[in-house]
Parts: C-alpha cells; sequence; structure tokens
C-alpha cells in the first residue's frame, strides 16, 4: 500500500503546479482581458481528456539567484488531449510565470510533445503567451528556440501544426509560429515582430506602437503573417476547433468526412443570377461559394489579405475541400504578389493533407505597374503557377466569367493538371479582353476608317464573338464541359466523387525548387 504522507506530498506539488505563477499573477492575466495557459486549454480540448506531461518540471538555471526562483511546469503546460474525439497535441505557455518566457526545460517540454506528434502522426497546435527567450540563460534559451525551429521544419507537411499567438511574441519566438500551417492573433491582446518599437525608433526614427507594428489587425491585412483574427482568447479557440475538423490527422490520412443528406434538388437556381451581363461589373464571388458549398460550411483563410484572392475550406455532400476563387469584387480579380502567394501558400496546405481543390475562375490577367515589376511579380506569381502544377490531390476549375492571358493557365488549367475543368456560358477565354484584343488585331482597319470609334466597337463586338467565350476552349478540349450555372454543384459533387481515388505520381527527386 502507498504511503498516504507520499500521496499527499504529489497532491500538494500538483496544486502548487496548477496555481502557475501565483493567484495574483492570474487576476493579472484575466485583467488584461486573457485566460491562463490552463483555462485556454480547457476551452480547446473536449472535457476531460487533457492528459499533462511535464508538470513538475524546474528550469536548471543558477544565474542571477533564479535557483531561488522556481515553479513548477516552467512557463509552460504541454500534454495531449481530444477536439471533436480526434488526438491532438498541445503546448500552452504561462505567462504567469517569468512572462512565459523560454527557457532550456520549458523548450525541452515543447520538444517532448512536438516528437510525439511526428511518432504518432497527430496535429499539434502551440497557444503562445511568452515575453521571448529567458534573457538569465543566456545561449541555452536560444538553443531552446533552435531546437524548436528544427522540429517544425521537420514536422510540416507530416502532421498540421497549428499557432495561436495570445499575448507578446517576439524576436526569434516568431519564427515558430511562421513555419506552422495557420496563424491565428487575438485582437488587442496579441502582437508579433522581430524587432519592437523601442528599437525601430532608435534604428529607423519611426515612432509605432506595439498594436501598429505587430498587432493582429497589421499582421491580417498588411503582412498576412497571421491568418485569422479573433475579438478574444475564447472566440480564437473555437476558431481553431473548426479549423482542425477540416484537416486529417497527419499526411497519410484522408479529412474526416461528415454526415450529409442528399436533398431532393441539389439545384441552385441563384448561381444563374450571381454573375451580371455587364463583363466589367464587379460581383462577390464569396456568393457562388456559399451556394456551391454545403450549408454554412465555407471558413475564409486571410480574410482580410490580398482581397482580390479568396481562399478557405467547405465541405462538398460532407467532405472536405478547398476553394481558391478570384475575386472580381476587389481589383477585379486580378492577380497580383500577395494574391499569389496568398493562393499559393494555401494550395500547398491543402495538396499536403490530402484535401481536393476547387478553383473558381474570373481572372482579368496580372496587375501590371512598376511595382509590381520591381517587388517580383514574375517569381511570386510563378509561385501560385508552381503550386497548383505540383498539386497532385484531386483539382477541378469552374471558369465563371474571365480566364485571360497567362493568368488563364495559372488559375488551374487543363494544361497544368487540373483534372476536371467546367466553363459557365458566360467565361471569357481569350489571350485578352476584347478592345484590347482589337484594337492590336485591326490597328490599321480602325486608323483607315471615317469613324474609328464606331470600327473599333465593331471590331470589338467581332471579336468578342468569335473569342471572347468557352466554345473554343471547348473545341480543343481545354474545357471538359459546359455548363448551366445551376448544375454547379452537382457536376462538382460528382466530380469530386469521381476522383476520389485518384493516384498521381511525381517524378523521383529529392524536392523541387519553388520560386520563393
Amino acid at each position: 500500500m502507498i504511503n498516504a504522507e507520499k500521496l499527499n506530498k504529489l497532491v500538494k506539488k500538483k496544486e502548487v503546479a496548477l496555481l502557475g505563477g501565483g493567484v495574483k499573477r492570474i487576476e493579472s492575466q484575466h485583467k488584461k482581458g486573457k485566460l491562463t495557459a490552463r483555462e485556454r486549454i480547457a476551452l480547446l480540448l473536449d472535457s476531460g481528456t487533457f492528459e499533462e506531461i511535464g508538470m513538475l518540471v524546474t528550469h536548471r538555471s543558477t544565474d542571477f539567484g533564479m535557483e531561488e526562483q522556481k515553479y513548477l511546469g516552467d512557463g509552460v503546460v504541454t500534454g495531449y488531449g481530444q477536439i471533436n474525439g480526434r488526438l491532438v497535441y498541445v503546448f500552452s505557455q504561462d505567462f504567469t510565470v517569468f512572462g512565459g518566457s523560454l527557457s532550456e526545460t520549458h523548450a525541452e517540454k515543447i520538444c517532448k510533445i512536438m516528437d510525439l506528434a511526428m511518432k504518432t502522426g497527430n496535429p499539434l497546435i502551440g497557444l503562445n503567451d511568452s515575453g521571448g527567450a529567458r534573457i538569465q540563460e543566456g545561449v541555452v534559451s536560444l538553443g531552446g528556440y533552435a531546437d524548436i525551429f528544427y522540429r517544425n521544419v521537420q514536422l510540416s507537411g507530416v502532421i498540421p501544426q497549428i499557432s495561436a499567438i495570445m499575448g507578446p511574441c517576439a524576436g526569434g519566438a516568431v519564427y515558430s509560429p511562421a513555419m506552422t500551417d495557420f496563424t491565428l492573433m487575438v485582437e488587442d491582446t496579441s502582437y508579433m515582430f522581430v524587432t519592437g518599437p523601442n528599437v525601430v525608433k532608435t534604428v529607423t526614427h519611426e515612432e509605432v506602437s506595439s498594436e501598429e507594428l505587430g498587432g493582429a489587425k497589421t499582421h491580417a491585412s498588411k503582412s498576412g503573417v497571421t491568418h485569422f483574427t479573433a475579438n478574444n482568447d475564447a472566440a480564437c479557440i473555437r476558431m481553431i476547433r473548426r479549423l482542425i475538423s477540416f484537416m486529417p490527422q497527419n499526411c497519410e490520412d484522408d479529412a474526416p468526412v461528415y454526415p450529409y443528406e442528399t436533398k431532393s434538388s441539389e439545384l441552385r437556381e441563384k448561381l444563374a443570377q450571381i454573375v451580371p451581363q455587364n463583363s466589367n461589373t464587379p460581383y462577390d464571388v464569396r456568393e457562388i461559394i456559399e451556394e456551391i458549398a454545403d450549408e454554412e460550411t465555407f471558413m475564409e483563410v486571410h480574410k482580410d489579405y490580398a482581397e482580390n484572392m479568396v481562399v478557405g475550406f467547405a465541405r462538398l455532400a460532407g467532405r472536405s475541400i478547398g476553394i481558391v476563387a478570384n475575386q472580381p469584387a476587389f481589383l477585379a480579380g486580378v492577380l497580383d504578389i500577395n494574391s499569389s502567394k496568398k493562393a499559393a501558400r494555401f494550395t500547398r496546405f491543402c495538396d499536403a493533407f490530402n484535401i481536393p481543390l476547387l478553383v473558381l475562375v474570373d481572372v482579368p490577367g496580372f496587375l501590371p505597374g512598376t511595382d509590381q515589376e520591381w517587388n517580383g511579380i514574375i517569381v511570386n506569381g510563378a509561385k501560385l503557377l508552381y503550386a497548383l502544377s505540383e498539386a497532385t490531390v484531386p483539382k477541378v476549375t469552374v471558369i465563371t466569367r474571365k480566364a485571360y492571358g497567362g493568368a488563364y493557365d495559372v488559375m488551374n488549367s487543363k494544361h497544368i493538371g487540373a483534372d476536371l475543368n467546367f466553363a459557365w456560358p458566360t467565361a471569357e477565354i481569350a489571350v485578352m479582353g476584347s478592345k484590347g484584343a482589337a484594337e492590336i488585331i485591326f490597328k490599321n482597319d480602325i486608323a483607315k476608317a471615317e469613324n474609328p470609334e464606331v470600327k473599333l466597337a465593331e471590331k470589338v463586338d467581332e471579336y468578342t464573338q468569335i473569342f471572347a467565350n468557352p466554345y473554343r476552349a471547348a473545341e480543343r478540349g481545354f474545357i471538359d464541359e459546359i455548363i448551366d450555372p445551376i448544375q454547379t454543384r452537382i457536376k462538382l459533387i460528382n466530380g469530386f466523387k469521381m476522383l476520389e481515388n485518384k493516384v498521381q505520381s511525381m517524378p523521383k527527386r529529392k524536392h523541387g525548387n519553388i520560386p520563393l
């Protein structure tokens, strides 16, 4: 029989560990509108499923009086549990202990569960709330960061990795979230930057606040560092639970299939009304997505960044799909540097984790201008071309309206490996818009005409009739079927079902060299 005194000692140590940095610091955390590390885990995981690893770990530092300041757990709570019955690994940094700063042992705890996640093939979720490296430990803490970074790379494409920034995340600490698949930030209480406002002021003389420099809204709209923002900790955690529902456990699995009852009719009459008759009139592609996808399943990714491209997850007849769509409501849906990077990154995630891709096309071309050319539209546009060419998951394209020039090729054309290519009767597949084409082809005729404007209008109409339609492409087999828009959902359900067992192997190589 175990000695009662020894059991009591264990109970007391666990009670101390559960308090982290103590009641006062917990209260301080709450006053900032933030939950504690353990409260976050309790919300994230299914009730009663959390199993903690390393609760009694303490740091080993003896410099600067650190031997007198020891807290059980050493500023991070690690372990595993379930989300909707599925196993996940989690670490949650505890700001009440040394500001959540990363020490040698703190890093070891995180690395331990990362290794377990790799061995067992299950997702990893990191809840970040840390003041950075523990300066009292010097290079040892920096080594701890590098150990984590290395594992992030080894896990990439093997298991889903999700990072939530729920407090400060600065300096070297930012690179671990940057290498994970998705980053979420909490508005007003979290920030990320490599160098803080004080250093920025010293070096560049810029006056900027932490929020302006690296807050959630900044990274959601300007840098694209974060994929999602939330109003508070609880909302952020709900987003994680929803996000992970679209993903498989690892690269060898398929995403979970949710129950779906086929409706008596899968026709969507509204789809015939969304695209305006005037090809230059904008519309919101999200309206098309909402009609195609299962009801209320679309979860947009990077909503506030590169708004001329819409990407996100949805379900189609209960199955996960990734959607990449030009957005005519913003910059006419043109491809530019940021939208290309956004779509390429999302495409590669879906391909890594066996999530089929639906590409909705309404693109007038690439954005012209010195800013785009000087900042590398060539190499950045090539990222999307590379990502879609490389993807071996089922890939289906629907051209709703414009598909002009090189952008037609890039947006999952038949030529770069799309499995099924549909077009609506409103599709315009051509080298360029009718007006521009007419001005080039019929330049001499227009110049000689008595009324050049009338002649131009005639030639624009002539070019439109011949080329600005989907029929030439269908005749060549570049389009598999021209469909009535109201049938789109049915065609996609049947098409993805047909492609369910698709197998495509790539040439033998170590890895390709994507134009980074």
